[in-house]
């Protein structure tokens, strides 16, 4: 076993199988004659994350996109100079970035270019007043005195908790695959030292007493698709995460990593296969398998009708979607159409990208713009699922760092708001315009004056597109809720419950959404796959009876 450790303190990450480098792997390969074949559904950062690893380990990968062009929901647009990340927006563990270049034998930094941000971003609160988060302690301090100087105890507090959840929850147990019930058992010792049962809106409120404080170290579940009034405060450890390691751009945009992975993952031999949507896996009997009437995947169908043919099957598509569209009922025990329609499901986003002929050099990099409500809009967005007439916002400017994502003298920006998934009902062709038309007028109002007069370039994605174009269920934009009993083993698993040789990698599945997660999940899957010589043994085996 080998075990990765974190670069800013020393502590091990967790451990994982002792990997040859890629040349020794090579070599192993060459010489044992055929390879076991992997097909990887998706080319988000899991999916190719998940690819490069299968490669390195001696697989012969083939990964499978609907879309034109690599990513998911890290997909790249480019319009009339402009470029808009999709998707993802910040790096908050470079470190998991360089584990997977070195696992191949590589540089991260030969690649990809990271700046780090100072502030990490700023929150700007519906009376004009703002709050700015960075990863100096001492700037930390001074903002939340300048607030309110009675809550700097409350402060220190929250860090010493903040760290506990994140030594506990995100070294100790993020990197578990939660396979087994025994996995879970193990694993509720830690969470009780942690009073995970607990919201991260509560632990906070425990802490400060200031409603502005209560937002700016609260909010952060709702980066990978959670509710700060429900779910557990674990997630308490992304504040840490982020002093610890930094929040990071990446030059040339998050498809600048997207385009590094595929070229390293090409580098190794594995091929990506465009406008090459799934229409099915295909699952035949497992007569060997230990659990009765249990299916096996045997490789995928194609849109177009084509099949191919497969060793093992890693889906980094929607996990809900996989398993309600991409497997037949007769083969879902545990992920039934009536399991997937009770889950929980994030919330999705409405997203509007546009491009200025002016520059805001007074606009940060990463700020958000709130509205007058909190607690209430949550709910109607959680749990009511209604489209409130007023919203906060996540107002993205990568031109305040990057000139390359704007022409000279323009800025490019998107601004992102959480908004209920389709259980709203609301008509997206109907709505998007009007729902723009607000938003905008929000921004003209605070941040960015005589905005509308300078946009030259725009396009939108809403809950429906979710859906329709990156096949989301329900239009959810980081799959299942993460609450408490949505995550780790009651989390779909990282190895199909239901399908013998079906794994799942990506927002989905464990341990969850944002970038760190989905690049762990990878990471995790190779806790519970089969060597390439026990995949063509079981071959063999299938082959001659």
């Amino acid at each position: 076993m080998q075990s990765y450790f974190n670069p800013a303190d020393g502590t091990p990450f967790g451990a994982m199988p002792l990997l040859p480098d890629a040349a020794a792997m090579t070599r192993a390969t060459s010489t044992g004659g055929e390879k076991p074949v992997a097909i990887v559904i998706g080319s988000g950062f899991g999916g190719l994350a998940a690819a490069i690893r299968l490669a390195v380990r001696g697989w012969q990968v083939q990964v499978l996109e609907k879309l034109d062009a690599p990513g998911g929901r890290a997909y790249v647009w480019r319009q009339d100079g402009f470029s808009f990340d999709a998707g993802p927006t910040i790096i908050t563990a470079p470190f998991l970035l360089d584990e997977l270049w070195e696992v191949a034998g590589r540089r991260f930094a030969d690649d990809v270019t990271l700046k780090a941000m100072d502030p990490f971003y700023r929150l700007r609160f519906a009376d004009g007043s703002w709050f700015d988060c960075s990863g100096d302690p001492e700037a930390m301090r001074a903002e939340v005195a300048r607030i309110a100087p009675e809550d700097l105890p409350g402060y220190e507090r929250f860090l010493e908790e903040s760290a506990r959840c994140y030594e506990l929850g995100f070294i100790k147990l993020g990197g578990i695959a939660y396979n087994t019930i025994g996995d879970l058992l193990r694993a509720v010792p830690t969470m009780a030292r942690m009073r995970g049962w607990r919201s991260i809106h509560a632990m906070v409120r425990g802490h400060f007493s200031n409603e502005k404080l209560r937002v700016a170290f609260s909010f952060h579940p709702l980066l990978i698709g959670g509710n700060p009034l429900a779910v557990t405060c674990i997630y308490s450890l992304i504040n840490t995460l982020e002093r610890r390691f930094g929040v990071h751009w990446a030059m040339g945009g998050t498809g600048s990593i997207i385009r590094a992975m595929v070229k390293l993952l090409e580098s190794l031999g594995g091929q990506i296969r465009y406008d090459a949507e799934v229409a099915r896996i295909d699952v035949t009997s497992a007569p060997d398998s230990p659990a009765r009437g249990k299916g096996r995947a045997t490789g995928v169908t194609l849109r177009n009708g084509q099949t191919l043919k497969s060793d093992i099957v890693v889906s980094n598509a929607d996990t809900m979607w996989t398993y309600r569209h991409l497997v037949e009922p007769q083969w879902r025990r545990r992920w039934t159409d009536r399991k997937i329609e009770r889950s929980k499901h994030s919330m999705s986003l409405f997203v509007w990208y546009f491009g200025t002929n002016r520059r805001w050099d007074e606009v940060p990099h990463h700020m958000m713009v709130l509205g007058p409500r909190y607690d209430e809009l949550l709910r109607d967005i959680f749990q009511r699922h209604l489209l409130a007439d007023d919203f906060s916002l996540y107002l993205h400017r990568p031109s305040a760092s990057d000139p390359s994502v704007a022409p000279a003298g323009c800025d490019t920006f998107y601004v992102l708001s959480p908004v209920p998934h389709l259980a709203s009902g609301t008509d997206w062709a109907r709505e998007a315009p009007r729902y723009r038309q607000a938003v905008a007028e929000v921004l003209e109002a605070t941040v960015l004056p005589g905005l509308r007069k300078h946009i030259v370039t725009e396009r939108m994605t809403t809950p429906q597109d979710f859906q329709d174009r990156l096949l989301s269920y329900q239009g959810a934009a980081f799959g299942q809720e993460p609450l408490l009993l949505q995550s780790a083993w009651f989390r779909s698993h990282n190895r199909s419950e239901d399908v013998e040789g079906l794994y799942m990698v990506g927002a989905g599945t464990h341990p969850g959404a944002g970038v760190p997660g989905v690049l762990m999940s990878a990471r995790t899957l190779e806790q519970v796959l089969p060597t390439p010589q026990e995949a063509m043994a079981a071959r063999a085996r299938r082959t001659h009876g």
